[in-house]
């Protein structure tokens, strides 16, 4: 099985920036997918950004312009680096990748991201 750890949540003021990064245990070369998603309480899970297998990130209009999806393959690491950040981007964020012909779902723990003064 896939295991993916998030790092780099923590708590930051309004307008800061945090940058979250998410190592798979095996190589992401061929990966489906690869990105991350969001949950606020109450709220269901939402897409943030996310790489497809046509190369292209994809985000969520509330995240475009301010969140920037990487990747480095040589490290099987895809990381987000958040700026301008908002109270309502505070959400537990979590590592997604979508692996295989069936295809197969895999989550990471999350990790905590909090925005507020």
């Amino acid at each position: 099985q896939v295991q993916l750890v998030e790092s780099g949540g923590g708590l930051v003021q309004p307008g800061g920036s945090l940058r979250l990064s998410c190592t798979a245990s095996t190589s992401i070369f061929i990966f489906n997918a690869m990105g991350w998603y969001r949950q606020a309480p109450g709220n269901q899970r939402e897409l943030v950004a996310v790489f497809t297998d046509g190369g292209s990130p994809t985000y969520a209009d509330s995240v475009k312009g301010r969140f920037t999806v990487s990747k480095d393959v040589a490290k099987n690491t895809v990381s987000l680096q958040m700026n301008a950040l908002k109270p309502e981007d505070t959400a537990v964020y979590y590592c997604n990748a979508v692996i295989g012909t069936r295809p197969d779902n895999f989550w990471g723990r999350g990790t905590q991201v909090t925005v507020s003064s």
